[in-house]
Parts: C-alpha cells; structure tokens; sequence
C-alpha cells in the first residue's frame, strides 16, 4: 500500500474511532507504533489537524471534514450492491480490499447514509465456498502475473482431464465463473467452469500475450 494510501486510511481510523492510541492504530493497520509517530507527523505537516492527549489518544479538530462524497440513492444501492458482490464471489484478496474501500467511503458519506441501504440488497456468498475462492484466487494471480497453469478438470460429462493453460481472464455469466484461456493442448481458445476444476497448479513458465492469443480475441471468438 502507497504512504498516501496509508496517510488516508489513518486520518478515516481515527476520525471513526478517536480518542484511538498509537498502540490501537498500530495494531489496526499493522505496522510499529514508531511507524504511526511518523505518519502522524506527516499528517500534522500537510494541515491535518490532529493532536495528541497523553492517557487518552489522538483526535481530529472537531470542526474537521473530509470532502463529502456526493452520490444519489440508485448510485448508491449499486455500489453498494458491487461491493457486496465482489466480497462474496472473488478471491480473498479483492474481498479484503473491497472491506477496506467500503470503510473509506463510509469515512467521506454523510453520517448514517451508507446503513439506510446497506439492507436492501444482497450478494449471498454460502454458494460460493472456501475452496472455490481459493481457486478463483490461485487463477487470478496467474492471470497477472502471466504463468501457465495446470489444471485437472472434470467436465460436465464427469470425464476427467489435465490440461495446461495459459490463463487469459476470469469471466462471470450470473451464476458461475469460467476460466478464460487458451489451451495449449488443443491449440484453441477454451472455457472452463472454475466450480469444475478439481485442483490447480501454478507452473513456473510464463506465457506472453499475442495478436491471436490474448481475452479480446477470446472474447470475440465466442461471439462467433
């Protein structure tokens, strides 16, 4: 995470929870308590009106705002509805950024705004289970990082295969994730459900885009 990013989310901590001590905001993001003396300085030095009470904690001046995130009802019910997506049918590591982006956005919305439609819609994620987000995770990562990987996968005519892969994007039609890629065996594009694939290996070998192989032309070859 960038300082910047950091210096935001310790003004939204103790904005949300102050008095907070450095002991507390330490353990809330992770890092020394020497660590947030710094970060405080540094808040301090770019205007932020933050001070400090021994036995008690850091505060903000009661007169301090962030900038208020102007949204309308409807743009509200879908990012909310989004959020609540992603944190229940990614991988981990979206789910836990997608925790932290509703806390900043909860930190700039008028007080209250974000509880009058946080129980309006639903993203249910029993469907989805630790397994399935670890596999979703796993594809992923291979997907950014550019390496072939190994699959098992049983079809849907329950017959069993390996194939490797080179991973090219995950795409999501409602009810299932499927696997994008280009299938080294078949020399073609293929689509995989990632609920089908009983286990994953992320090989070392990288792979490399090209004009015939990249998630555009896959794309456009389903359409055909």
């Amino acid at each position: 995470m960038r300082k910047a990013e950091r210096l935001f989310q310790l003004t939204n901590l103790i904005r949300a929870k102050q008095p907070i001590t450095a002991d507390e905001i330490a353990q809330e993001l992770n890092v020394s308590v020497r660590t947030i003396y710094r970060y405080i300085d540094d808040l301090s030095v770019s205007g932020i009106p933050i001070y400090g009470t021994t036995g008690i904690g850091y505060q903000l001046d009661k007169d301090f705002e962030l900038p208020p995130l102007n949204l309308s009802e409807k743009e509200l019910e879908s990012l909310l509805l989004g959020m609540k997506m992603v944190t229940a049918w990614s991988g981990n590591e979206l789910s836990s950024a997608t925790k932290s982006l509703t806390a900043k956005i909860q930190a700039v919305l008028p007080k209250g705004m974000i509880d009058d439609y946080s129980d309006v819609v639903f993203a249910p994620d029993f469907v989805h289970n630790k397994k399935q987000k670890d596999l979703w995770e796993n594809i992923h990562h291979a997907i950014k990082t550019f390496n072939s990987i190994d699959i098992h996968y049983n079809s849907l005519d329950e017959v069993l295969s390996q194939r490797i892969l080179y991973p090219l994007g995950l795409v999501y039609w409602g009810s299932k994730w499927t696997l994008a890629a280009w299938c080294t065996t078949r020399k073609d594009f293929r689509n995989f459900r990632v609920d089908r694939i009983v286990e994953i290996n992320i090989l070392v070998d990288k792979f490399t885009l090209t004009d015939k192989i990249n998630l555009q032309e896959f794309l456009a070859a389903t359409k055909k």
